[in-house]
């Protein structure tokens, strides 16, 4: 015999829902949403770190504060309830040099990446990922497709 139906709660927000409301800027947030991460946040203190760590970061980004680098990447390897910040950061540390210009400097090769990404998506089209017989020459060259032009994709 069955029950009455016991009333549905709230499902709670998805994962990629609360990312997106993390990585919107705050003043940017409907005051919908703005609640809803209040919410998320005042049930798990590990995420309320993470969204000051991040917010932290997207301000050095947008501003190009990069100079503030390396009291972030400190503050960020010395939270321990968040270890994937703390090797995100550790892995800034390789190449701290060019991280700091890149977050200092106001020029970007952002166009210039976008047109190589471009190209390599038309090359994967046209070598390989769509079957053509071309494609498969250069699959099973022992150099694989990108003997032709001497650079790997």
């Amino acid at each position: 015999m069955r029950g009455k139906p016991q009333p549905v709660g709230h499902r709670p927000p998805s994962a990629r829902a609360v990312t997106r409301w993390i990585l919107t800027h705050p003043d940017a947030l409907p005051e919908g949403d703005r609640i809803q991460l209040k919410v998320v946040l005042a049930n798990c203190p590990e995420l309320t770190a993470l969204v000051e760590h991040v917010r932290s970061f997207a301000c050095m980004v947008t501003e190009l504060q990069g100079q503030r680098l390396p009291e972030w990447i400190e503050a960020a390897r010395a939270a321990a309830d968040l270890p994937s910040l703390s090797r995100f950061a550790q892995h800034l540390e390789r190449d701290l040099d060019a991280v700091i210009a890149g977050l200092t400097q106001s020029w970007s090769s952002g166009v210039v990446e976008g047109h190589v990404n471009r190209i390599k998506m038309l090359k994967r089209q046209r070598f390989g990922r769509e079957g053509s017989e071309l494609g498969s020459v250069f699959k099973d060259h022992p150099g694989g497709r990108s003997w032709c032009c001497g650079t790997s994709s």
